[in-house]
């Protein structure tokens, strides 16, 4: 039988490494609608601000026009794993909030990916400038 001290070098299952937060506020939200830039294109919109800190935090927004609660959860486990998938492509210190577009509910992982990766090229966010 073996046993593990504190000192080993022994990854926990339970660990998971987190780069950014959640956006989940009102006045958060509000502050990067009111005073952030945004782009746009048939699926999402992309709202950016520079928070002042080190990481980033993403808020996701979805109307009820885009459909019931099982749609619009989708839609936000699809932008948080595209977003998760491709962090380290993206500028530290920004609070950014993607809002669904009507057309949003039928579309797919791929496509809300290439539309985050294309957003934030246009937003200047990415590091290297997108390429």
């Amino acid at each position: 039988m073996a046993f593990f001290h504190l000192t080993d070098n022994f990854p926990d299952k339970g660990v998971k490494m987190i780069f950014s937060e959640s956006l989940k506020k009102t006045d958060d939200f509000r502050n990067v609608y009111e005073n952030g830039r945004s782009v746009a294109d048939k699926y999402i919109v992309v709202y950016v601000w520079k928070n002042g800190t080190t990481r980033n935090r993403l808020g996701i927004s979805c109307s009820k026009k885009i459909g019931n609660s099982v749609v619009r959860h989708r839609f936000a486990r699809l932008v948080r794993e595209a977003y998760r998938l491709h962090e380290d492509m993206f500028n530290s210190g920004l609070d950014i909030v993607v809002v669904a577009r009507a057309c949003a509910r039928d579309a797919g992982y791929f496509n809300i990916e290439e539309s985050l990766l294309s957003l934030a090229g246009k937003a200047r966010i990415m590091q290297n400038g997108g390429e």
